[in-house]
Formats: structure tokens, C-alpha cells, sequence
């Protein structure tokens, strides 16, 4: 299974090779593309930007009985807020954002998750690519038959651990009059409203374990012997067509993106005791997006959150993980100077003189 995971990442992550081709070599028909598209996208090449941002990042998951569809089990990862500094320099955007210490009473109530959680995302004319690795430990519970009382500690499970690694590459069809990167990374400027038809491929492995049981004794009942799994494995090759549209009000913006589709499913997991199962299944997988702010021609900022979420029944559970981010920033662009009117690809040049 791991070297088919490794063989199928490698197929995906060579996806975006098209997308270089895509910007290099132009058609005969370029001067009309780039006419239409002026009037719809505002670039800004010969700009520098950068901007604050507060963001959260999260990976959590939920048991849903098969047996019952109205009893779901809901773990909850307690990550703080992150404070940093972005930018979008040699045509390459980068953000640096540290943690902010989570208070007392927090911690108390919900616990404390740490937490590593690294995320490329690119995001060009046509082509986009996600990649992330992130591992989570410290979860805390919502159980629909559990009353909390105000300031009472929520159930806790320090000893979960997931780990979340994959890569999704989408398209955009419509990239003459729609920019992605106007919404949520502020590389070029919507002047019209506008929407396009996407595909999302999508390649994932989210796996969560305990020292003992996930479930447990508690909830035979409603999990059976599902109850028992200490560590579950879900690898998906997710394949979903979409839409995305954005409305443009005097710089103002809305953007919203939706895909669904199949999703294909290799399972795997390990009872109490060392039994493993493995099975295969077909279920949907979901990617979504949200963003709403002000982009000017020198000003920009807004709030972003995108998610991705993935389900896979076992035999009497319904396990769905959710890796989510949510950021706000504001920030300036400045006239390029300098070295900073280079771009990445002449670095290696300057570099060597």
C-alpha cells in the first residue's frame, strides 16, 4: 500500500510540469487571450507586497455510528491562533506565522494540542497545487449525550495522535475572466464579477492512533467492535468537479468554491489485542473554500478559510476527517526595486555572477 500511495503522489505532484508549460509557451491567440483578460484581472508584476496575518489551522475527525445516523462522536484538536508575516516577493508568496500561547482556562476546558503542520500552496493562472504533512496530538471530545456544564472540562484524550499528508491539484477552466489567486493570495485584482468550472484531484492518507482504544468499552453499543480500533488508516484518491464564482462590489469581494466527487479508499486498522483488517471502498470526497475582503490597487485584505473533508465507512463506523484553515490579513503593495524586479527563476543567475 505505501508504495502505490508513494507511486500515485508522485503521478499527482506531476501534474503542475503542465501548468510551467502553460505560462511559457504561448499561442498564436495570446493577445486576444491576455485582451479579455485584462478586463476581467488586474495584474501586478512589477509589485512587491506585504501584509500581517492571524491564522488558525486544524485537523480533526468524527466516529458517526452506522448503526445509529443520529450519534456522532466529535474530536477536537484545541490549536492556538498563529501570528506572522506574509509576502509575495520574485513572484513566490511566503508566510511566517508563530503560535499564540493558549491562556489557562483554555487549556483547562479543551486541553492542549501540539502540533506541526507544514503547507505549500501555489496557485497560478490555470493550475493549483495544495501539498501539506501535518501530525496532531491532543484531542478533546463532544459527545451528543453529554451534557458540559459551563466551565467544565470537556473530555480529553492527550494520547491521540493523526497524521495527515497528501496533495490536491486543481484547474480552472475559466482563466481568461476568473483569478483564484485574486481571492486568496492577492497576486492579481478581480474588476469583474466572474466564476469558473474547476477539477480538483485529490491524493491523501489521514491516520489516527491511541494508546488504547479510540472508541472504547464505553461505546460498545453503538460501535460494536469497531469500539475496539486503536489505530485507523484511510488512503483516498478523490476525484471532484467544481465551481467557484466571485462577486466584485467596488473592490470588494466574495468568493465561495464547492467540489464533489468519488473518492476511492484503501482501509486499514488495528484492533485491541494486534488484529489488523484492511478493506477497500468508494465514498465522496469534498473541498471547499470562503473568501470575502477588500482588494485595491495598493491595499488588500480580507478572510480566507478552505477545507478539505473526506469520508470512509469501516464496518460499523463512519469515520470523517476535516483538515480546515482559517486566516485574516491586510496589507500594502509596493513598487519593486532593485533586486526585487527579478523573479525566481533569474535568483540562480544572480547568485552565480
Amino acid at each position: 500500500m505505501k508504495s502505490l500511495f508513494r507511486t500515485l503522489m508522485l503521478a499527482v505532484l506531476a501534474l503542475p510540469a503542465f501548468a510551467q508549460d502553460d505560462v511559457t509557451i504561448q499561442p498564436a491567440s495570446q493577445g486576444s487571450y491576455d485582451s479579455v483578460r485584462s478586463q476581467y484581472i488586474q495584474s501586478f508584476p512589477d509589485h512587491f507586497f506585504l501584509w500581517p496575518v492571524l491564522k488558525q489551522r486544524r485537523l480533526d475527525f468524527e466516529m458517526g455510528s452506522l448503526a445509529n445516523k443520529d450519534y456522532t462522536l466529535k474530536y477536537r484538536s484545541n490549536k492556538p491562533y498563529a501570528f506572522g508575516l506574509g509576502m509575495y516577493i520574485f513572484e513566490l508568496g511566503i508566510e511566517l506565522a508563530f503560535s499564540v500561547p493558549l491562556d489557562e482556562q483554555n487549556k483547562r476546558i479543551y486541553g492542549e494540542s501540539d502540533a506541526s503542520d507544514l503547507q505549500l500552496n501555489i496557485i497560478g493562472k490555470r493550475w493549483g497545487i495544495d501539498a501539506f504533512v501535518q501530525k496532531y496530538r491532543g484531542f478533546y471530545i463532544e459527545d451528543p449525550n453529554m451534557n458540559i456544564p459551563s466551565n467544565t472540562p470537556y473530555p480529553q484524550r492527550s494520547d491521540i495522535t493523526t497524521r495527515n499528508t497528501g496533495v490536491s491539484v486543481n484547474y480552472t477552466f475559466n482563466n481568461k475572466k476568473f483569478s483564484f489567486r485574486s481571492a486568496y493570495n492577492f497576486a492579481d485584482r478581480q474588476l469583474r464579477s466572474a466564476g469558473s468550472f474547476l477539477l480538483v484531484a485529490s491524493l491523501s492518507s489521514f491516520q489516527a492512533s491511541g494508546d488504547s482504544a479510540i472508541l472504547g468499552s464505553a461505546y460498545a453499543a453503538e460501535f460494536k467492535d469497531d469500539a475496539r480500533i486503536k489505530r485507523m488508516q484511510v488512503t483516498t484518491l478523490g476525484l471532484a468537479p467544481g465551481y467557484t464564482y466571485s462577486i466584485i462590489y467596488k473592490g470588494f469581494f466574495l468568493n465561495g468554491t464547492l467540489a464533489i466527487g468519488p473518492a476511492h479508499n484503501w482501509l486499514g486498522s488495528t484492533l485491541e489485542g494486534g488484529k489488523d483488517r484492511n478493506d477497500i471502498r468508494f465514498n465522496a470526497y469534498i473541498t471547499a473554500r470562503i473568501g470575502v475582503g477588500y482588494n485595491g490597487d495598493r491595499f488588500f485584505g480580507g478572510m480566507g478559510f478552505n477545507s478539505q473533508n473526506r469520508s470512509a465507512k469501516f464496518d460499523d463506523v463512519q469515520l470523517v476527517s476535516t483538515s480546515g484553515t482559517f486566516k485574516i490579513l491586510i496589507g500594502y503593495r509596493f513598487r519593486e526595486f532593485g533586486i526585487l524586479k527579478k523573479r525566481i527563476s533569474d535568483l540562480p543567475k544572480e547568485l552565480t555572477r
